[in-house]
């Protein structure tokens, strides 16, 4: 079994190349290609937290995956989400890796974000806001303007020393309130754990394209305005909107048949964008098939440069 440590898979990973696996895993999950259950969990309710498995099986990786994730929103010092992967052979069912996760998370995560911002957000974006200051915010930051050209990003958080000291690592503009950076922005993405709404229709400008990637348990980040008035694209309807811990409180007021998924936009299925001024909401809550796909790159490129660690488990 190959074993790979957070530093080797952030070094292995490669975002331009994760972000067209993840166009083919979207389409193969909503064309029923893929195999992906919604996530199940064991809750630790004293700290609001849980411990969820996400199996997936994956043909275009060619991938058979289960990561296991611990979603604990109190963290301060560790992140909130933390992980591993173990990768088997699609073959005959040998477990072949082991393999973090973390990085895997917040990296897939954000450039699901990019696929559906090149799919939904208007070409000539050029205003990037960025609501929240931790792992996630910094993946967005990376993983955003591969997809548009960006000539201005402005980031806003609840602790204004952390605001500044984020812009000032990503030659951003820190902004006062998530209002203020909202204000005027072609493309919002939030990246919290607030409990209540940090993107609200009022501060949205006409044609603002919405990625939200945060979760709460308990909370949520997107108003009911918002999403009523936005298409609202997922990477699974099954997934999104079923209950806590697979699905998102965000879309509790969203009308099933008016949720499209990112594969079926892929497919030409469903109809994206019809007018410059029409706004459009991505909210994700995270599926197996992108875990996957996200290994299957990280493995690949550890067997070309010889990386990881190699043990027999069975020895």
């Amino acid at each position: 079994m190959l074993i790979l440590s957070r530093s080797e898979v952030e070094r292995l990973l490669d975002l331009d190349e994760l972000i067209e696996a993840l166009a083919a895993a979207m389409s193969d999950l909503s064309a029923g290609r893929a195999s992906s259950p919604p996530r199940v969990a064991a809750r630790i309710p004293e700290r609001a937290a849980f411990l969820g498995a996400m199996p997936a099986r994956l043909p275009s990786s060619d991938a058979l995956t289960s990561k296991l994730v611990s979603v604990f929103p109190q963290n301060t010092t560790l992140p909130t989400h933390q992980a591993v992967i173990a990768a088997f052979d699609p073959e005959t069912g040998e477990p072949t890796a082991f393999l973090d996760g973390t990085a895997i998370t917040a990296l897939r995560t954000a450039a699901g974000s990019a696929l559906s911002t090149r799919l939904l957000a208007r070409e000539d974006a050029t205003t990037l806001a960025i609501l929240g200051t931790g792992v996630q915010a910094r993946a967005h930051a990376q993983a955003m303007p591969r997809v548009r050209a960006f000539t201005e990003i402005r980031v806003a958080g609840r602790d204004r020393a952390k605001v500044e000291a984020f812009a000032a690592e990503i030659g951003a503009t820190a902004a006062t309130s998530f209002a203020a950076a909202c204000d005027g922005a072609d493309v919002v993405c939030a990246t919290t754990h607030a409990d209540e709404p940090v993107v609200l229709r009022d501060h949205l400008s006409p044609g603002t394209h919405v990625t939200s990637v945060g979760f709460n348990p308990t909370g949520r980040e997107v108003d009911d305005a918002t999403v009523a008035d936005a298409l609202v694209a997922v990477e699974s309807r099954e997934s999104a909107l079923a209950p806590v811990p697979a699905g998102s409180l965000d879309l509790a007021s969203a009308n099933p048949d008016d949720v499209v998924e990112i594969g079926e936009l892929l497919d030409g299925r469903r109809t994206g964008r019809t007018s410059p001024d029409e706004l459009t909401l991505y909210k994700s809550v995270g599926v197996a098939v992108q875990d996957a796909a996200a290994a299957a790159l990280v493995l690949r490129a550890a067997l070309e440069q010889g990386a990881g660690l190699e043990v027999d488990i069975q020895d």
